[in-house]
């Protein structure tokens, strides 16, 4: 079986569309798509409408450039009003001669999602933190080891009802199914992660456009996090107020002509564009990039103070990304307002190298170490699935008992967890 995973990250700015295969535990990009989103305001679907056809123009590009229809997908949900809570569940070890199987993870998991999820909560992820069999404790993967009894100790994330309904109304519209779901925030750390970070505590920070997120992590697993209400739309509103331009001329010069730093900007470099009354003004990178510069110092300062409310703990590694962090300069920046121990996240994958796929990408990686941990193998074009959901054209999202797609393909294939 191909290991083939799509992933679609719903931004306020862009809709991103990643389909990754998994080829001996390497990931390979097949195609990556962003483009501009309509609908979706600060994470939230705002109109389901304009944001399903958003959606179905990635689709259509990602169907066009492997030649296959996208029906199947991991999906971010927004963060707001999520809740942690530490679990633990135990269960009597059934696997042959006694010997811990991939049925009796899952087991303990389910086991630990008894009880912590609160009315009107769904259920997003359950991470196991550690495992214990019989009297030896701390083990990360279970598999093989013997004894009577097996108890994780793991992290249960939920959020409320309408954080996953509004998302899958847009699906319904596109006749895509979530196989998953998952805080955009686990993505960036799934991108980035490595077996020093996973060993650390450390934070991450996604500039998006509307909001920036602030995510601690704990040995690999988010404890905490917080939604900024602030973003590179900022700096957008900021040009367009100094210069008097339209919101697509400020923000074409900031994608295409100002550098985050004024260090990296020259003087002598101008251009000409049209002001909101129509008269040609000429602006030269030097001045544009203290705008765009002050305004990133600004969200990185609040980055930092948020990562101070967040955690007591010392930080060992702090990493941005976000479309924005892929101006000139930016590290020099981030060195500035956060130190040396910040760094800019460097996606380098053929096919993506921008950070605005991260949280897109590492989907993939999140969901591969998932089925990996419960000994299930998946592909979102095998001929099994096929049979269980229809094309596009006629597959139907909703439950005759109005229960969600969601709930039901998640269940089906990873029991609640």
């Amino acid at each position: 079986m191909r290991k083939i995973y799509t992933s679609i990250d719903l931004g306020s700015s862009d809709i991103k569309v990643v389909v990754d295969e998994v080829i001996q535990d390497e990931f390979y990009c097949l195609a990556a798509v962003s483009v501009p989103s309509k609908g979706i305001k600060k994470g939230w679907v705002v109109d389901p409408d304009s944001a399903a056809a958003s959606l179905t123009e990635a689709l259509k590009e990602v169907e066009e450039m492997l030649g296959i229809a996208v029906n199947q997908a991991i999906v971010t949900i927004p963060s707001y009003h999520r809740e942690f809570a530490i679990a633990e569940g135990k269960v009597k070890i059934e696997g042959e001669d006694q010997t811990v199987d991939y049925d009796d993870v899952i087991r303990s998991l389910q086991d630990a999602n008894v009880g912590k999820i609160p009315e009107g909560k769904r259920l997003v992820t359950t991470i196991p933190i550690s495992f214990h069999v019989d009297g030896n404790a701390g083990i990360k993967n279970p598999i093989g080891e013997k004894g009577e009894t097996l108890a994780v100790k793991a992290v249960v994330t939920t959020v409320p009802k309408e954080n996953i309904d509004n998302i899958n109304t847009v699906l319904q519209k596109c006749n895509v199914t979530a196989i998953d779901i998952a805080l955009s925030e686990t993505g960036d750390y799934y991108e980035l992660r490595n077996d020093t970070y996973d060993r650390q505590v450390g934070a991450v920070i996604n500039i998006g456009y509307d909001t920036t997120k602030v995510a601690v992590y704990n040995k690999g697993i988010m404890i905490k996090n917080e939604v900024i209400n602030i973003g590179s739309r900022h700096i957008d509103k900021d040009i367009r107020f100094v210069y008097h331009v339209d919101k697509a001329t400020a923000k074409y010069l900031k994608e295409h002509f100002a550098v985050s730093n004024k260090r990296y900007a020259d003087v002598n470099d101008t251009i000409e564009v049209l002001n909101v009354d129509k008269e040609k003004i000429s602006l030269n990178q030097l001045e544009i990039s203290e705008v765009v510069e002050a305004r990133i110092v600004e969200i990185l300062r609040l980055a930092k103070k948020q990562i101070n409310i967040l955690t007591n703990r010392e930080i060992s590694y702090i990493i941005i990304t976000g479309g924005i962090s892929e101006l000139a300069g930016f590290q020099y920046v981030v060195d500035n307002v956060l130190g040396r121990e910040a760094t800019t996240l460097s996606i380098t994958s053929m096919g993506l190298r921008n950070n605005k796929f991260s949280s897109a990408s590492g989907l993939c990686r999140y969901f591969h170490e998932k089925l990996t941990l419960r000994g299930r193998q998946y592909s979102m074009l095998s001929d099994s699935i096929t049979t269980v959901f229809s094309s596009r054209n006629k597959t139907k999202t909703t439950d005759p008992n109005n229960e969600t797609i969601i709930s039901k393909v998640f269940g089906y294939f990873f029991d609640n967890n």
